[in-house]
This record gives C-alpha cells, structure tokens and sequence, in this order.
C-alpha cells in the first residue's frame, strides 16, 4: 500500500506521526472507450466554450457558478490562503460511544500506520480506546477540505472513517410518511417470525459479487479465444402478491426449508399464528365437549324409554293372561 497522506494524531498534548493508507478498494472492472473498428483509445480535448481553443492544466482555474451567467474565478492563490493546505494534524475532539454515531454518516476509510518513534504512544491510544468501548471524534483536513471522521479499532490499527456533515444528509420527503396505515398484529407477529426464520451471523465473505465474476470469466474467454459460456439464470423474483398474509406464511416456509428446518405446517416449531390458531381451535374443543356429552346422556336417556315402556307392556300381557286359567280351575265335588 502507498501512504496518501502524512501528519500527526493530537491526542491531548500528545502528538502522534502516521501514515495515512486507503483501507477499502473498488474491484469493479474497469474499461476504456476505444473506436469500435480499430480499438484506438477515445481521447477528449479539453476546449473552451467561449473562445473555442484547446486549453491546457496550466490555464484552467475553478469556477463558482453564482447563476445567471455569472462565473467567480479562483486561481491556485487564493485556495493556498486556507489553513488546510498544510495542516496535517488529526485533532481529538471527544470520545462517544460507537452507537451514537449514525452510519449514514460514514463515508471512506483509512488505515493508519505509526510513524518513527510514534509507535508507543500509538500504541497507547489503540489499547485506551479499545477499553474505552468508544470512538474518538477527530477533525482532519483532507484533499483541500475540512472533514468530520471517527477513529476506532480495527484488527489492531487504528482506522480513521471520514464522515458527512449533518447537512449533507437528506431528509426523506414521501408521500406515504403521512399516511395513516395500520398494520395488524397477525401481519407484524408473522413479519417477525420471518426475519426470526432468516436470522443468522454476519458473514462477508459468504457473499460474492456474481456479476463481476461472470463479466471476468467474458474478458477471460475473449482473451483466450474460447467459447463463453452462459451462467446459469436466476431465479426470476415472484410477482407482488395480493394476499399479504399469504405471502409472508409461504416467505416463512421457504425460509425454513432452506435452513433445512421443518415447514410450520409440519413437526418444526410453530409459527406465532398458528399457535394462536391451535390454542384457538383447542379452546373451542374444549367448549364443545362438556355440551356434546350432556346431549349424548339425553339421546341415551330418550333412546332407553321406548325399551322400558315395550318391557312394561310386555310384562302386564303375561299377568294378563295368567288370570283367566285360575279362575278355570275345576270345583271339588261332596
């Protein structure tokens, strides 16, 4: 890595010399604009709109547009008159917890590297933060302009994140943020049971840019002289779904399958609506029960009382007919 910048980390009294590195890097593939026939590289000149001559670095200053036509010139001189030029220095400002700092605001990141003797005091301030479980707020004069940025731990270096001014955050101004919609608790308690089913530990380096791979392998085989093949196609995004519900339930399912866990519909673990609907369903049963038992005891009742009413009958025919052969019996004679 090659230094960008150098100065001094002011700590207090303490002042600190580093070394300034990009941490972060682009891997996107770069091309040139070439003529399409012969591959000759595109140039273009650089050529004033009012005169119409070619112009070089030396005769080009910055211009502020103050509309209307109007144009504020400023040379080299005047942006050498500010203090930034040649202020190298990273000055402490306070220390906050990391939570505090909205990460919206972050925007480049920057390695720093101990410089001659500073490696002790370095060191110092590296292993202070890290107890401290804060980030230092520093100001940082940087490409001829004042920035805001963090210092904190990273891996053992110091890491310097610049970061934007407050005003330079936009606030978000949609129609629907003054819309009163009303989401039902199944919906949020399904949404949740979702994002519980998709849950996991961040891992970087299980994510890969795909695009970029495949566009390496086209650059590859032309180079090469080979046939490119075709990736395979990505599974096409399914539609908006009119069922929001329903929607959510089969986003949960799959979420599921793909851990390889059980459906909700299966012996996996509940889902927060179809528990509530089984303790639903349960306590309906249980309502049911004591009522189905007391209608069986009265089908049973009224199915026994025509058995007791034809064995009653039965039993005065047999007395019935008894009666009349004890009244035959024959006479005793003198």
């Amino acid at each position: 890595m090659r230094a960008i910048w150098k100065g001094a980390v002011s700590f207090g009294l303490v002042s600190i010399g580093v070394k300034l590195y990009s941490a972060t890097e682009e891997k996107d593939i770069r091309f040139h604009q070439v003529h399409r026939d012969d591959g000759g590289r595109i140039r273009y000149k650089r050529t004033c709109s009012v005169c119409g001559e070619e112009v070089t670095y030396d005769d080009i200053a910055k211009g502020y547009d103050l509309g209307g036509g109007e144009m504020v010139i400023l040379t080299d001189e005047d942006f050498a008159e500010l203090p930034l030029t040649t202020s190298h220095a990273i000055d402490v400002l306070e220390f906050v917890p990391a939570e505090q700092v909205d990460p919206i605001l972050y925007n480049k990141a920057y390695f720093l590297e101990p410089e001659g003797a500073a490696t002790k005091p370095y060191v110092l301030l590296r292993d202070a933060l890290a107890d401290s479980e804060r980030v230092a707020i520093v100001k940082v004069a940087l490409r001829q302009r004042e920035q805001l940025a963090t210092l904190r731990v990273r891996e053992g270096v110091l890491l310097l994140n610049t970061m934007l001014w407050p005003d330079e955050v936009r606030t978000p101004d949609f129609g629907f943020l003054d819309e009163d919609l009303k989401v039902r608790p199944p919906e949020l308690a399904m949404a949740s049971s979702l994002i519980d089913s998709m849950a996991g530990e961040f891992q970087p380096d299980a994510f890969t840019d795909d695009y970029r791979a495949a566009l390496q392998e086209v650059i590859d085989a032309k180079v090469e002289g080979r046939e490119v093949v075709q990736p395979e196609e990505v599974e096409a995004a399914p539609a908006a779904a009119v069922d929001l519900m329903a929607a959510l339930k089969a986003s949960v399912e799959r979420a599921r399958t793909a851990r390889g866990e059980q459906p909700a519909g299966g012996a996996g673990e509940p889902t927060p609506i179809s528990a509530a609907r089984s303790a639903q369903k349960a306590a309906k049963k249980a309502a049911k029960a004591p009522a189905k038992k007391a209608a069986e005891k009265k089908a049973a009742a009224k199915k026994a009382e025509p058995a007791k009413k034809a064995a009653a009958k039965k039993t005065a025919e047999k007395k019935a007919a008894k009666a009349p052969a004890k009244k035959a019996a024959p006479r005793k004679t003198a």
